[in-house]
């Protein structure tokens, strides 16, 4: 899990400082972000459904520790694009 977790959040991460670099417009920059954001937890959780956790320590580690930074990112860039809009 920690694995696919690693990747899944290094790929996240490297895709929105491309887009931070590329994109000129804030809220289509953001919005792709978000995107990105989503479909990294729709592939975590698709992952987590087909596949058991080993044991309780590394659900729970994942659901308090892991999961929480992914999701933050969401918060955040939601937080954001409601600012960029109402400029």
């Amino acid at each position: 899990m920690d694995k696919l977790y690693n990747e899944t959040y290094l790929k996240l991460e490297t895709a929105i400082q491309e887009l931070e670099i590329e994109s000129d417009c804030p809220i289509k920059r953001i919005e792709a972000v978000i995107q990105l954001v989503i479909q990294s937890l729709s592939d975590l959780k698709k992952f987590v459904l087909k596949n058991d956790f080993k044991n309780t320590e590394e659900e729970i580690h994942f659901f308090k520790y892991q999961k929480p930074i992914i999701v933050s990112k969401l918060i955040y860039y939601n937080a954001v694009y409601k600012i960029e809009t109402k400029k």
